[in-house]
């Protein structure tokens, strides 16, 4: 899905040569720098790099590594998958025909970790893996997006259903997200068919997701700003943090919060009070097969989808 040779390519083309050091003038006719100034200014011989390029080359070692790095002008993240991309270029020069053992399907949340979900109050809370599928999400979760959240992929709901996508305040900064993540993803889990069948679902449903899957730009989305307009509150200006769940593979626990006295803050307690009194979703609960509650527990009438 993603591979060393590529993702040095697509990073060469967005260095400015000038910024390089390189002199530019009318003639040039390279977005980027070219392979011969790369191999250059990284120290290493151009036969090598050219041989990177093609994917010939398969154990560039780590001072390589930094050299391309320092002079492609990577970002920790890029730096990380570069070396992750090159790592995995190694196991199949030794073993061939033999990938990286595939990721399992989709994982099960355990009970404990459900429990810390629903301690969330007054703000949505997703659990979520590498490929973006909700596999429990709280209450508000379920009125943010006005379904049930277990089951719901992220990336399909922004790319592929169009109806949801004025859900999105910034939905143009939340493609790039999305994209960048899977980018991440892919270096992570190569042989992973689910990831696969998702990046090529995307591909062939979207020309955005086509466009920016070939720029193999990566993104760790970690904190930051996510606005979504929701039918029956408004704008909601909310923060998001993502926590890695110890133990589980790839899981996140995403939350959002509004700042303390601000509109969406308003806004949340709104949605939460619509959902109180019958006309919005109630808890959402996890894939069956993960019990949350005692049988003495009374059950919850289900979600019902807000029109967007």
């Amino acid at each position: 899905m993603d591979d060393l040779a590529g993702f040095l390519r697509t990073r060469r083309s967005r260095v400015d040569p000038a910024a390089a050091g390189i002199p530019v003038d009318s003639r040039r006719r390279v977005a980027g720098l070219r392979r011969e100034e790369v191999a250059h200014l990284s120290g290493v011989s151009v036969d090598y790099y050219v041989r990177l390029e093609q994917g010939r080359a398969t154990q560039p070692s780590e001072q390589v590594l930094d050299a391309l790095a320092g002079v492609l002008g990577l970002d920790e993240t890029e730096r990380g998958h570069l070396c992750r991309l090159a790592r995995q270029s190694r196991r199949r020069a030794k073993a061939p025909g033999k990938g990286v053992p595939p990721a399992g399907g989709r994982g099960r949340v355990r009970p404990e970790v459900l429990r810390v979900l629903d301690l969330v109050a007054g703000a949505p809370a997703l659990i979520m893996d590498h490929c973006l599928d909700v596999l429990a999400g709280n209450r508000l979760a379920g009125l943010l997006y006005g379904r049930p959240v277990p089951g719901l992929n992220t990336a399909r709901h922004i790319f592929l259903e169009e109806a949801e996508r004025g859900l999105y305040a910034d939905w143009e900064t939340c493609t790039l997200d999305v994209v960048g993540h899977l980018r991440l993803a892919a270096g992570q889990h190569p042989e992973d068919p689910r990831l696969a069948s998702l990046i090529g679902e995307l591909a062939m449903g979207s020309e955005r997701f086509r466009r920016l899957w070939a720029r193999a730009d990566v993104r760790a989305r970690t904190h930051g700003p996510k606005a979504y307009r929701h039918p029956l509150v408004g704008r909601l200006e909310l923060h998001q943090e993502n926590f890695a769940l110890p133990g589980e593979s790839g899981m996140e626990l995403l939350v959002l919060s509004a700042a303390p006295g601000s509109p969406a803050e308003d806004g949340l307690r709104l949605l939460a009070g619509l959902g109180a009194d019958g006309s919005g979703a109630e808890r959402v609960s996890p894939r069956p097969a993960v019990p949350l509650s005692t049988p003495s527990t009374p059950s919850i009438p289900a979600p019902t989808r807000t029109p967007m």
